[in-house]
């Protein structure tokens, strides 16, 4: 009877090992601890996106200090890096907020260019007092978000499709404003030095700090608050991990969705007001390439292309890692086109991450 009852009873793991010959058994183990680091370091990497990107950035300084030398960490090349990034990070701080939820902006940089080109022909052409003009400019970006949040939940297109098409249209409205002209930096410091404010530097131990750079930690700190700290953070999150979840524990994902827009249109306002003080001047060529520039730090940085994962530090952390990475290689002697090259082959390894990352939800 007794034997009969140990030849049904469901053998575990010890009696399993026991079973096997010594060697075996101990492949078994390793094999099962083996598996356990990756699911730990899996886990790890999904709560905490921002650790690869942090890691990389540190390992690139490390890098180009030991290529270049002392020149790579004079406080005015840090300096200079920090204004390179400050348009990449504002307009990448917009684009993390839409890949957040699972969506795409392909017109963050024609929305930029917009708001600075009407504010400036307002205050430089026409006569419009800056302190009109301005809020006008930022009006014209959060009308432009507003529209692609619109589309975007009540015509249900793709994010995708729907900011390709607007790209097109804010561009166009763009060049027929303008007429294709740049308003000259004499001319802007002249009717409108407020426009230029972003661009004012302070000195500090040989760098050359500007507002500009300021306020693009300043919208970095303000949405990390927001998005980690308060219920429509949380929202934020729910819609883009999962909208059908969110919607049934109350999440009002379309109003989520069009908020998300708005204020990426907003954002992108603020950040024409940085690329006036940057460039000094207003053109309406400016900024053209701030699109895929600004989804290269956001992805770069550890946010999910999937959506539900990701924060602004990281994205702030990959525009730096793009601007160590071609002040680098500039201090190096090597051509743009390295340096290109290397920002694309971040991008691939970014996104290989990723998908590595998103099977500790499998």
């Amino acid at each position: 009877m007794s034997s009969a009852t140990d030849a049904t009873k469901p053998h575990g793991p010890a009696e399993f090992e026991r079973a096997l010959p010594q060697g075996e058994a101990s492949a078994v183990v390793f094999d099962e601890d083996h598996r356990g680091i990756l699911r730990t370091l899996h886990q790890v990497l999904h709560d905490v996106p921002t650790i690869v990107p942090v890691i990389v950035l540190a390992a690139s300084i490390a890098l180009f200090s030991a290529i270049v030398g002392a020149r790579f960490f004079h406080p005015f090349n840090l300096s200079l890096i920090l204004q390179q990034v400050t348009i990449i990070a504002i307009v990448g701080s917009a684009q993390t907020l839409v890949i957040l939820t699972a969506g795409v902006d392909l017109s963050v940089g024609a929305i930029m260019v917009l708001s600075s080109v009407v504010m400036g022909r307002l205050a430089v052409m026409d006569g419009v007092p800056v302190f009109i003009a301005f809020p006008i400019g930022m009006l014209v970006g959060t009308a432009c978000g507003f529209v692609n949040g619109v589309l975007v939940t009540k015509i249900k297109l793709p994010p995708f499709i729907v900011t390709l098409g607007t790209w097109s249209i804010f561009g166009a409205l763009n060049l027929l404003y303008s007429h294709n002209e740049t308003i000259r930096q004499q001319d802007v410091e002249a009717a409108a030095p407020f426009l230029q404010w972003t661009g004012t530097a302070i000195k500090l131990w040989g760098a050359r700090l500007t507002y500009g750079s300021v306020l693009m930690v300043l919208i970095a700190a303000l949405l990390w608050y927001v998005l980690q700290r308060t219920a429509y953070g949380r929202h934020v999150y729910a819609t883009g991990n999962d909208p059908d979840a969110a919607r049934l524990a109350g999440v009002k994902t379309d109003r989520t969705l069009i908020s998300v827009y708005t204020l990426a249109g907003l954002i992108c306002a603020v950040a024409s007001w940085a690329v006036i003080g940057r460039i000094g001047a207003i053109s309406a060529l400016s900024g053209g390439t701030a699109n895929l520039d600004s989804i290269t730090a956001v992805v770069i940085g550890g946010t999910s292309l999937f959506g539900g994962r990701g924060s602004i530090i990281g994205t702030l952390v990959g525009a730096l890692i793009v601007g160590v990475f071609r002040n680098g290689l500039a201090l190096g002697g090597a051509d743009a086109l390295w340096q290109e090259f290397a920002v694309g082959v971040l991008i691939i390894l970014a996104v290989a991450i990723d998908q590595w990352i998103r099977k500790v939800g499998a």
